[in-house]
């Protein structure tokens, strides 16, 4: 499975959007990290997005049907946007866990600039239940494809994909504390590339690579 593939947004059996409809969706999401920037989570009401993106309030509520699904898409755009920037300008790593460690803090000072629409977007991440699980998973997705094209494996193996995760739920952690005001930049810089190094840990040895 191609990073491409695994960073799809949407599930096979919804049918792709018109164009119309694509750009409803695009006005909608700029909305939402409009407001968010401004007024961080709370600033973000349905009523102001549906004004904001000129839809009416029950056709927002059709595309995202409450302010936890805005966010989260909101936050899958942003991240399929960074993801976009990554493939134009790859890091310069020799190492895969170096080129990891740099595109998360890459990725992290995006979100260091808009700290309002960070926190927006990662309190509705912390929120989210199950009604919101296909939308989380598909942001988790995307995370694991922006991972996995820094580290240049196409088809990892179980523990390359286990280091994977940890890594992931490191940089949330940290991205959590940050927020809080509970870890500095430098903090959260130690931390991922700390984390990074399991990717050295789970390398496929050189037999193994040769076997394949």
């Amino acid at each position: 499975m191609t990073a491409e593939s695994r960073a799809d947004h949407r599930p096979s059996a919804t049918p792709p959007l018109t164009e119309r409809q694509e750009a409803r969706r695009r006005r909608i999401l700029d909305a939402s990290a409009r407001l968010a920037a401004r007024g961080g989570f709370d600033a973000v009401q349905m009523r102001e997005v549906a004004e904001a993106a000129g839809v009416a309030l029950g056709t927002l509520y059709r595309y995202f049907p409450s302010k936890i699904h805005l966010l989260v898409a909101t936050m899958q755009d942003q991240l399929q946007h960074m993801h976009t920037t990554l493939r134009k300008h790859p890091p310069a790593g020799a190492a895969p866990a170096e080129r990891v460690a740099e595109t998360l803090m890459r990725a992290f000072r995006a979100l260091q600039r808009e700290p309002q629409l960070a926190d927006a977007m990662v309190r509705a991440l912390t929120f989210a239940d199950r009604g919101v699980s296909p939308e989380v998973d598909t942001v988790s997705r995307l995370t694991t494809a922006i991972i996995l094209d820094a580290m240049g494996t196409e088809q990892p193996t179980p523990a390359q994909l286990s280091a994977v995760r940890v890594i992931e739920h490191t940089w949330h952690s940290a991205l959590i504390t940050w927020l809080s005001g509970r870890a500095s930049i430098a903090q959260v810089k130690i931390d991922i590339e700390t984390v990074c190094r399991l990717i050295d840990l789970t390398a496929p040895s050189a037999p193994e690579r040769a076997g394949r």
